[in-house]
């Protein structure tokens, strides 16, 4: 291969920049080593069949197929590479390593090492040449070809008139605009001003910031050098058209070909040619970019799967179930948002009222930890799909800090997650009938819809506490176009596609709704929240009065005379700083208030055994029904979330609440609505003390607060707004 150095010299380290949490980890990993020049393989899953996701141009690793491969391993084995020069393959430093027969000749390796003797192969771009010249150079390797908005060497059509004007890889100039910038002395002096004009261009759909930082990030953790050598060793040494095209006529296993109409690297003509060529189906994509595996990415599952399935096997898998209309029972499938137990204790109140006004309505619940632990307890039904969900909380945890957590942040960067789990869900509800859907903050469930209008196919419910990101000021103004960019991006769904959500119930009263917009030039929340949502009033984990009087709750909890102080963080793996500043605070607090007795509650994803023991501290982790001691007690400390903060308001009692630093819907939404309820003791986590702490829990203890009732109608209200659609 000629490799002129070592391939992998210490100024140009090998990795992956990538910290997010993936959707899915792969089952095997390896390397395959030809010629000196080492290459990084995954594989994923174990289905019938294999599914060969080949790599796109050096610019990016094999991350980008982030949102194809937690959907496809679990139909297919999935194996894929990071293609030499990003990622965690070598960087060799001769220009002819990089021919695109080298990598052909990779992925055939990366076939040998997994044991796959044939694939259906796909690929963007880059990698969609890739697959058609694996197809036509190995036809025993493959069965099916996806090529995605290919990347051919040679001008297959003739291009539009003025396509990338400017363009010359070889010109110096002395300033560089637009495709100009497609040059490899500007890649050298500006690469992240290269790679922030390709990538807007490659993603030139509205809202696509996420995708574009995603792909920015990837691009760094190669280099120009590189770059510039793909270039030189590969598309410099094109074939013939004539050549090319008889290439393709020679491809005789199915192909499938996608273009965007509104790609602005490779013209859809060049795709129409292909297909002509190869005898293939070409799928055109009406609005698409270049990457519609990014910013489409539940349209590309899909149609990667069905095509998979027809050229690899096995038909699709799972059955479909179907019941004569009349004798059937009515079923709703509920999904609720696992960041939190207080959903789940406001779903399974409105659940009870569903069945109430609906008899014999069976419900199923789409759910993941920790919201299954309230399920389970309960005896709910519990989906065998939910098994198949990625997991929501451990990303959270990961995102979290000491007593911080940037949610905004941390939900955008869990879109990989959130669309894996929108597939789950896809699958389920193509299989089997449900009569509702009801989604309580289901992000993924929400955008994916409105992203694929035509995939609904009952009604469907939106449930949320809170309406619009807020910008922390301390993130700066690009947050605060990130989050206006977001909630433009909701409100075009929501107008643009009424019909998606047939109910939106805001859980909570229109005053709870806070002031301001949603962004400059956006509308102003509350009154845009009237015209879209309807008002349940809140939603409480309880009602007071099936709780009977204080006293007799106290003594069935075995609380004496002494005072009680429960400390809850919630369902999350959050809150363990703060349980161990309340800890430490808890002996200053018991010289201020002799006899106290402090209940440490967990929760689910925190281990009691690693707190330490101090007198008078009970520890415990997840509580089913707390909010039995939190209407027993005297007095509580808590973290800023909605949900136990208003169990605390509406049992009356005293609380101390330390929102979480960054948490926009923390410090903005709950803070408005518990101001507003007259519930305003709120510690800042980073200014507490052990002594601060233990000063607050003695002043508020016997405190009597005056709280704004909490009207215990609102589940009942909820499920009458949902029964309406049965």
């Amino acid at each position: 291969m000629g490799v002129e150095g070592p391939t992998n010299p210490d100024d140009r380290p090998r990795g992956r920049s990538d910290t997010e949490t993936p959707a899915r980890l792969p089952d095997e990993s390896g390397f395959i080593e030809r010629d000196g020049v080492r290459v990084y393989w995954e594989s994923y899953g174990a289905g019938e069949g294999a599914v060969l996701l080949l790599p796109t141009w050096s610019v990016a690793h094999s991350r980008h197929w982030k949102a194809q491969i937690p959907y496809l391993a679990r139909h297919f084995r999935v194996v894929t590479f990071d293609g030499r020069g990003n990622g965690l393959s070598d960087r060799p430093t001769s220009a002819l390593d990089y021919h695109e027969r080298e990598f052909v000749a990779d992925a055939v390796a990366v076939l040998d090492a997994t044991g796959v003797e044939s694939a259906c192969v796909a690929g963007l771009s880059m990698g969609g040449l890739r697959a058609l010249v694996l197809a036509a150079e190995h036809p025993d390797r493959v069965s099916g070809a996806c090529p995605i908005a290919p990347s051919v060497p040679v001008p297959l059509v003739p291009d539009p008139p003025g396509w990338q004007a400017g363009f010359d890889f070889d010109a110096e100039r002395e300033r560089y605009v637009g495709w100009e910038k497609y040059n490899r002395h500007y890649w050298r002096s500006d690469y992240r001003g290269f790679l922030e004009f390709f990538f807007s261009e490659c993603l030139c759909e509205p809202h696509s910031t996420k995708q574009i930082d995603d792909l920015i990030a990837w691009g760094l953790d190669g280099d120009p050098e590189v770059l510039i050598r793909t270039i030189d060793g590969g598309i410099m040494t094109a074939p013939s058209a004539a050549e090319f095209e008889e290439l393709l006529r020679s491809i005789q296993c199915p192909a499938l070909v996608l273009h965007g109409t509104e790609d602005r690297i490779i013209p859809l003509g060049r795709s129409e040619r292909i297909a002509e060529l190869t005898g293939g189906e070409l799928v055109v994509l009406e609005g698409s970019g270049h990457i519609p595996t990014a910013r489409d990415p539940v349209l590309v599952n899909r149609l990667l799967h069905d095509f998979a399935a027809r050229t690899v096997g096995p038909p699709p898998s799972g059955r479909r179930r179907w019941v004569r209309g009349p004798l059937r029972r009515k079923r709703a499938l509920f999904i609720s948002s696992p960041i939190g137990l207080g959903h789940a204790w406001r779903d399974v109140r409105i659940a009870d009222e569903l069945r109430r006004l609906t008899p014999g309505l069976a419900i199923e619940w789409l759910a993941q930890p920790p919201v299954t632990t309230v399920l389970e307890r309960r005896g709910e039904t519990i989906q065998p799909a939910s098994a198949e969900l990625a997991s929501e909380s451990s990303h959270i945890d990961r995102e979290a800090g000491a007593h911080e957590l940037h949610v905004f942040e941390a939900l955008r960067r869990m879109d990989e997650i959130l669309c894996a789990n929108f597939m789950v869900f896809e699958d389920l509800v193509r299989e089997q009938p449900f009569d509702v859907w009801i989604g309580d903050e289901a992000w993924e469930l929400d955008h994916f819809l409105h992203e694929n209008p035509e995939l609904k196919t009952a009604p469907y419910v939106w449930l949320s506490d809170f309406v619009g990101y807020l910008p922390m000021p301390e993130h700066g103004e690009r947050e605060e176009f990130l989050t206006s960019d977001y909630n433009a991006e909701t409100i075009e769904h929501v107008e643009r596609y009424p019909a998606v959500r047939d109910k939106s119930i805001f859980i909570g009263e229109p005053e709870d709704v806070i002031a301001g917009d949603f962004g400059p030039g956006l509308p102003e929340i509350r009154a845009w929240t009237q015209r879209h949502y309807q008002f349940a009033g809140y939603v409480a984990s309880f009602d007071p009065a099936a709780l009977g009087g204080r006293a007799d709750l106290r003594r069935s909890l075995g609380y004496g005379s002494d005072p009680v102080c429960p400390v809850s963080v919630g369902g999350s793996g959050v809150g363990g700083p703060m349980l161990r500043r309340v800890i430490e605070a808890l002996p200053l607090a018991r010289e201020r208030v002799p006899g106290l007795r402090m209940v440490a509650v967990t929760g689910p994803r925190i281990d009691p055994g690693e707190l330490p023991p101090v007198d008078g501290l009970e520890l415990r982790g997840y509580v089913h029904e707390l909010y039995r001691e939190l209407a027993a007690c005297d007095v509580a400390v808590v973290q800023g979330g909605l949900s136990t903060t208003m169990e605390l308001v509406t049992a009356g009692r005293p609380f101390i609440a330390f929102p979480l630093a960054g948490h926009f819907e923390q410090r903005y939404h709950v803070r408005h609505r518990l101001d507003r309820h007259g519930a305003r003791r709120w510690l800042e986590f980073s200014e507490s003390s052990p002594e601060v702490i233990a000063g607050a829990i003695a002043d508020a203890l016997g405190e009597q607060p005056r709280y704004l009732a909490v009207d215990p109608g609102g589940a009942a209200r909820a499920a009458g707004l949902i029964a309406e659609l049965f």
